[in-house]
């Protein structure tokens, strides 16, 4: 079989509602140039299906006139059926209706969705999306292909997809990859804990050393997804008129956030008409400032009484003249002040002045720190969503009559739709696809902006227990681990993803509850180790091991003996060493034996990390790490395919298929 190159790689990654695809492996592994929606139309013909939603339109014809002349000095004659003639004029096709094909990217009224929780419910569906994937992509005929898996597919399930690879497009080489290990295989760390966030479940992993323990693995649990939260708030929203379509864009904006167990909801505080504007305050005597304040001195053309914060004017008196000591310019006169004979009062005068001005200054500074300013979402007991709401061609009306759209009639005739160009050789015929979708769209759909006030609804969007069912099952996933040592690992390597955890706060959120929940102090584990003797036993965080004295080691050999030499043969034949030697290692062995069994680690862990996505991914950076699965899939099929060419049995050949049949998947899946 000759080996296999970049461009030749198709890998499909099925999730609930988006499917992810692509043909060949870039350089830099940028984020899949295909997205599908998750769903199917059932077409005319039973047992068919349509990517596409197809709408029917009736446009009435317009009335078509024909003059029909003479031939040869003689009439024509009309045939039985034809329209009648009315002098010489014949009436064609008055009363006719035509119907308009329209095809709806966006519309999901009938469609079915094939996976449901990660499971596939409708199999005849679900190949008619991966066909059309296939299709749509156009790959050779040698095209390896790469599937990424649910951890709720079964057995059954990968060998019927298989058979579907095999024997449906001729493909020479398949395999099957789970979801956990691809993101393993994104952030390039061997052991992880995974937790895919999704629509509506949620799957919890723990994978050691790349191979994915499916002891105590929480697969598909209910409840736990994006479609969760946004039930949620339906439920606390509906009395308010909110529909689903709304709360699902409410969780989606910046507004929806989800506060840590430890902080508490804001507390609505009216605020009063009446705010001061220092700056007015301190410059016009006016405590506010717009345009209900055009009555004031300031806005009538009326002299400004102070110049404001740190702003020295002369002194003068409230009808404007001049103060004793001073001339016209504001200049102190000495000599005038003393040969009046009023020196104290001045200074007196001077000091209170000073004071007042301080005074005022300090009322100013005041003021302008109390000032209503902009507070974090996290603090605002209300905010506004900007609420976009769809309307269909047929439900726009301009001036009380439908609006015109394409297919339309203008100028009694029939708009033309536009010939498709043919695609040169070598052009990216998906994002040509993607666009002419996008225009469609544009053009058959319309949206008005709705402002709609929320209050602290919008912050109890995992109130229904999510984060406390993804924590216990974080904490089941990795007790099941049979090594050990590997725990405390799995705990300091943690990876959420899915387009579920996308709400803002979430990833917070659920790291402070399984802190709250699981997490102990390094203290508390050496909390009585200080406290012991050297020759006792050190207990550990769980209590589980107690101390217990340690047998002194005797010497037994003369002093003569060398004890290197001793130890270095007694190690090589343990049945050499004298009794009491052979006591004290029996007993060290299984003093050790007891630590690992019963390590601190092992049961609460002492520490729990977020593991972080590589820096040199960076087109992931703009588009977030929750969809990494697709990434450690081509970081894997270039490894499998193009690397290794098989050498490490990671994928299934066309050969092994004809010899082994659906069957041998299990032996080449990863």
């Amino acid at each position: 079989m000759p080996p296999f190159k970049d461009d030749q790689v198709l890998i499909i990654a099925p999730g609930s509602q988006t499917t992810l695809a692509q043909l060949g492996l870039p350089e830099s592994l940028t984020p899949a140039r295909l997205r599908v929606s998750t769903r199917m139309f059932p077409a005319a013909k039973k047992g068919k299906w349509e990517p596409l939603k197809v709408r029917e339109r009736k446009i009435g014809r317009p009335s078509i006139t024909s003059k029909i002349g003479l031939k040869g000095g003689e009439d024509v004659k009309m045939e039985v059926g034809e329209s009648p003639q009315v002098n010489g004029v014949f009436k064609i096709g008055v009363h006719e209706e035509e119907i308009l094909y329209e095809e709806d990217p966006i519309a999901e009224e009938g469609a079915v969705f094939p996976l449901e929780n990660g499971r596939v419910i409708n199999w005849s569906c679900f190949l008619a999306l991966l066909e059309h994937i296939y299709n749509t992509l156009s790959p050779g005929l040698h095209t390896p292909i790469l599937i990424i898996t649910q951890p709720s597919w079964t057995e059954d399930d990968h060998e019927f997809l298989t058979r579907f690879f095999f024997e449906k497009f001729k493909t020479p080489a398949f395999c099957l990859m789970d979801s956990a290990l691809a993101v393993c295989y994104a952030y390039g760390v061997p052991t992880a804990t995974v937790v895919d966030v999704g629509l509506g479940k949620c799957d919890v992993t723990a994978v050691s050393d790349f191979l994915v323990n499916d002891l105590g693995r929480g697969a598909a649990l209910a409840n736990c997804g994006g479609d969760g939260m946004t039930q949620q708030l339906l439920k606390l929203l509906s009395s308010k008129g909110f529909t689903k379509d709304m709360c699902e864009q409410l969780k989606k904006s910046s507004i929806c956030e989800i506060l840590p167990p430890s902080v508490n909801l804001p507390v609505s505080t009216e605020v009063g008409d009446n705010i001061v504007n220092p700056a007015a305050l301190a410059s016009t005597g006016i405590g506010q400032s717009g345009p209900s304040q055009r009555g004031s001195i300031a806005g009538q053309g009326g002299i400004l009484r102070g110049g404001g914060i740190n702003v020295d004017l002369p002194d003068e008196d409230q009808d404007g003249e001049v103060r004793d000591g001073e001339d016209n310019d504001g200049v102190l006169d000495v000599a005038s002040i003393v040969a009046s004979g009023k020196t104290s009062e001045f200074l007196a005068r001077k000091e209170r002045e000073k004071a007042e001005k301080a005074a005022k200054k300090k009322a100013a500074a005041d003021a302008a720190a109390a000032k209503p300013t902009r507070l974090p979402n996290s603090q605002r007991a209300k905010a506004t969503l900007h609420y976009d709401e769809r309307r269909f061609p047929e439900e726009r009306t301009t001036n009380g009559r439908g609006a015109e759209t394409n297919g339309a009639t203008k100028n009694g005739e029939a708009k033309r739709q536009k010939t498709p160009e043919p695609v040169a050789d070598g052009v990216d015929t998906v994002a040509i696809s993607q666009k002419e979708e996008r225009r469609r769209n544009r053009d058959t759909t319309m949206f008005i902006r709705k402002d709609i006030e929320v209050g602290t609804e919008r912050f109890r969007a995992a109130e229904h227990g999510v984060l406390e069912q993804i924590a216990d099952s974080i904490h089941r996933a990795i007790l099941s681990v049979p090594e050990v040592g590997k725990r405390s690992e799995l705990w300091d390597s943690l990876i959420i993803i899915g387009n579920g955890s996308k709400v803002r706060g979430f990833k917070e959120a659920l790291l402070a509850t399984i802190n709250s929940k699981y997490l102990i102090s390094p203290s508390s584990a050496t909390i009585f180790t200080s406290e012991l003797p050297s020759n006792m036993s050190t207990p550990i965080a769980t209590g589980a091991n107690t101390p217990q004295p340690q047998q002194q080691q005797a010497g037994h050999h003369g002093p003569h003996v060398n004890p290197l030499l001793l130890a270095a043969t007694t190690a090589s034949n343990p049945t050499l060493a004298p009794p009491a030697q052979q006591h004290l290692q029996s007993q060290l062995q299984l003093q050790q034996y007891q630590q690992q069994q019963h390590s601190s680690h092992g049961q609460s862990p002492t520490s729990i990390k977020v593991a972080k996505l590589p820096e040199y991914f960076s087109e992931w950076k703009e588009v977030g790490v929750e969809e990494a699965t697709f990434l450690g899939a081509q970081v894997a099929a270039k490894v499998l395919f193009v690397i290794d060419q098989g050498l490490s049995k990671g994928f299934m050949s066309r050969t092994e298929y004809n010899e082994l049949g659906p069957q041998g998947i299990h032996e080449c899946c990863i």
